[in-house]
């Protein structure tokens, strides 16, 4: 090789544009560049692992990720943007983002979520925009986003709401747009929207609003300074009902035909008397408009020592710690096997946007009557049905004695149609005396006359034989049938 060649070749390679590194670590099939990290499209079922612990931008949407795993994005402290939409999430355990302090966008838009639990969005100070829409959420707890300070945008928009509690936005100081459009929302209270001392714009529309008493504030509030919060499209707040302003703009709707019924409440008996190991149901009946919400408690405190009986609607199993039942329209108390300690004064409480209304209801314990064994426990009866045993004495010797007639007014009867059925017969030929039927519609009038037979298809049916005698002149005659 000639002299000088060696260098012409290392200056030639020197002078060829390198192409940017592959960034080390980078999960497979992923891409990574920079601070970036994109694994969209990939039909993930989880976060694969090998994500650079510098990534700031993280893209996973369109994928089938069901669950974020504890700890999985604990390595990912610098992450800025999130984005997981369109994936299968199902719910988010409390502190999934405790790792990303300095997270500012997360989109969660277009999965499964059907509840928010408190503590889901824990560590996540410095977030300026939260996307939850096309979830399937039902309802918005107490203090759901109490951790997020500096939120900024809150989209919740095509979801399946239908509550909202009053301390759901509590900590949302920082939010300038709230988007609850297209949900399941009825109602919304003063108090909800207290907190959001920042907002700027609110989104409310396609909602099935029931026009109320508990939506007069609403429509004032917007008529005297909300309006700058509401665009021409988001002012058209429709009434779904009552029937009489359905389809009615609420900011249309004076405020005297906002109107409320207050619940009244029903419960009957007022008093029971149950026996001890018992199964007891209640009935606690409510009307009013907007349909009352209704919740049994025990007003009397519990004996010292005693545990403290809890009142539940019927099909319903509270957790450890869990408040008085309650249940929407009518309320079911149901006890089971009762002891002492359900003994008491328990109340019945209805309340709507109109007013409360409460009923007391006394159970008392029969201590003259022992348990029923458990394996032969008796049936669940309804409080207020006819028991024998809630009778009287008089009327339980009249219905006793009414019984003790019919049975013997049958047994005449019975004897009576026999007795005509008897009579000399001719003897005919074989089997021209019996009759061949499969129920009790023409007889029998005794054991004695029944043969079982097996019909051509291996049906059981059953032979008169008017041949055979009634009673055969005695028992000897019956043998092992009668």
């Amino acid at each position: 090789m000639a002299p000088g060649v060696p260098a012409l070749v290392l200056l030639s390679l020197l002078s060829v544009p390198s192409l940017p590194p592959r960034a080390t670590g980078c999960p497979t099939a992923c891409r990574c560049y920079s601070t970036t990290v994109e694994c969209g499209a990939l039909r993930l079922h989880i976060i694969p692992p090998g994500i650079p612990p510098g990534t700031q931008t993280l893209f996973l949407q369109d994928n089938s990720i069901m669950r974020l795993e504890p700890g999985v994005l604990a390595p990912l402290t610098a992450l800025r943007h999130l984005y997981l939409h369109n994936n299968s999430l199902r719910t988010l355990e409390p502190g999934a983002f405790h790792a990303q302090p300095r997270l500012l966008e997360l989109a969660l838009t277009s999965n499964r979520l059907r509840g928010l639990r408190v503590g889901a969005f824990t560590g996540l100070a410095q977030l300026r925009v939260l996307y939850l829409a096309g979830n399937q959420l039902v309802q918005l707890l107490d203090f759901t986003f109490l951790h997020l300070p500096r939120l900024q945008e809150l989209h919740l928009q095509e979801n399946s709401i239908e509550l909202l509690e009053d301390k759901a936005l509590a900590g949302l100081s920082s939010l300038a747009l709230l988007d609850l459009s297209r949900n399941q929302l009825g109602t919304i209270s003063r108090e909800a929207l207290q907190p959001l001392a920042s907002l700027q714009v609110l989104r409310l529309t396609e909602n099935p609003w029931r026009c109320d008493c508990a939506l007069h504030w609403l429509g004032a509030w917007i008529k005297e300074g909300g309006q700058r919060l509401l665009s021409s499209r988001d002012k058209k707040i429709t009434c779904a009902e009552p029937p009489r302003l359905a389809l009615q703009s609420l900011l249309d709707v004076s405020g005297s035909s906002l109107i409320c019924i207050p619940p009244s409440v029903h419960v009957e008996p007022l008093e029971v008397t149950a026996n001890l190991g018992e199964d007891l149901r209640v009935a606690c009946q409510a009307s009013g408009y907007p349909q009352p919400l209704v919740t049994w408690r025990k007003v009397a405190q519990p004996r010292e020592g005693q545990p403290r009986a809890q009142a539940q609607p019927e099909g319903w199993s509270p957790g450890p710690g869990a408040p008085a039942a309650s249940d929407t329209g009518s309320g079911m108390l149901f006890l089971a096997n009762i002891t002492l300690a359900h003994a008491g004064k328990y109340e019945c409480e209805a309340s709507n946007a109109g007013g409360a209304a409460r009923v007391p209801f006394q159970l008392l314990i029969n201590l003259s009557r022992p348990p029923p064994p458990a394996a032969g426990r008796e049936p669940l009866h309804e409080a207020g049905s006819l028991a024998f045993r809630a009778l009287g004495l008089a009327t339980q010797a009249a219905v006793a004695a009414a019984i003790a007639l019919l049975a013997l007014t049958a047994l005449l009867l019975a004897a009576l149609i026999c007795r005509g059925r008897r009579g000399p017969r001719a003897p005919g030929p074989p089997g021209e005396g019996a009759l061949f039927i499969n129920d009790y519609s023409d007889g029998p009038c005794t054991f004695a006359q029944l043969e079982e037979l097996r019909g051509e298809r291996g049906h059981e049916m059953f032979v008169i034989d008017r041949s055979k005698p009634l009673f055969a002149e005695g028992l000897a005659a019956c043998g092992t049938r009668c």
